[in-house]
């Protein structure tokens, strides 16, 4: 079996790639790709591999957006740290999604998946509203408070008090809007995948910038933009160029949503574009539907 990676932490990928390879030794890793425009670059000069594994969360952006930029005709499975009730109608439906840190078991179980996917080649057709069902309810489960640990205890922070997280030197810590910092044994993209995505953008590798924190924007060197907040910051706040359009679209479509009928359209052109792995661009699809920040899609 060939297969690609697709993850923006090389040593994450070469920990997946050497899990791979202990399951089983005939499977081939042909490429380690670290970006959507890299990974993109890649589908276009080789032909498919018969497995990806995709991270979501990527330097220049979601590895969704691979999907819209070049026709992969493999299956996939994502390997990402978002919330797994969010996930659950994939526990037992064709291909997976791996929560990270990926265990063996896990692993093993995922591509026993893909074997009956690629044997049996047909989707359920209950996994659309299974997945959107529960993707909704995830939705609303999002957190309100994060728990500080402070010496023997765990204090309640409001979401709703956080301006800015920060991340330098894998230490993250959480400002708020009177001026308070207090650090948080957790990774951005871990707590990112906990906040409401109408209300938090992922800024770059360092920030997650809350929407009511943004004062104004400017342009910045190398088609970049800078953010300024409403508080101090301990560095400029950058959107890299590849993200600049997505902030923009998070910005202005706050609580923007395209329609039931509009989503059944795109997904009957999906169907046609891509009958092989038709489930996992239902579930990119319905994520775009139901979270505007990350993934949304307008046609």
């Amino acid at each position: 079996m060939k297969t690609v990676i697709i993850e923006d932490e090389y040593l994450t990928a070469q920990s997946l790639q050497e899990l791979l390879q202990e399951v089983d030794p005939s499977i081939e890793v042909l490429a380690i790709l670290q970006s959507v425009e890299e990974s993109v670059e890649w589908f276009s000069l080789n032909p498919p591999p018969d497995l990806a594994f995709f991270d979501i969360h990527l330097a220049d952006g979601t590895s969704f957006s691979i999907f819209e930029k070049k026709a992969v005709s493999c299956p996939v499975i994502f390997t990402t740290a978002y919330d797994e009730y969010a996930l659950k109608a994939f526990e037992v439906k064709s291909i997976d999604y791996l929560l990270k840190p990926i265990e063996r078991k896990m692993l093993e179980r995922a591509l026993a998946k893909f074997r009956e996917f690629t044997s049996k080649r047909q989707i359920d057709p209950n996994l659309i509203s299974e997945l959107m069902a529960s993707m909704k309810e995830s939705k609303e489960r999002s957190k309100s408070n994060f728990l500080i640990p402070h010496k023997d205890k765990l204090i309640p922070l409001s979401i709703n008090k956080i301006a800015f997280i920060y991340s330098e030197n894998k230490i993250t810590s959480i400002h708020t809007f009177d001026g308070d910092k207090k650090h948080l044994d957790a990774s951005l993209d871990s707590l990112y995948n906990q906040l409401d995505a109408d209300n938090f953008f992922r800024a770059n590798r360092q920030y997650i910038i809350a929407r009511k924190a943004i004062k104004d924007m400017s342009l910045w060197f190398g088609n970049k933009l800078s953010v300024k907040l409403s508080v101090e910051v301990p560095e400029k706040v950058i959107i890299p160029k590849a993200r600049v359009s997505e902030f923009k679209e998070w910005f202005t479509m706050w609580g923007a949503r395209i329609t039931k009928s509009e989503t059944r359209r795109i997904l009957s052109e999906v169907r046609v574009s891509y009958p092989f792995y038709s489930a996992i661009c239902n579930a990119c699809l319905q994520e775009r539907f139901l979270t505007v920040q990350r993934y949304i899609f307008f046609k």
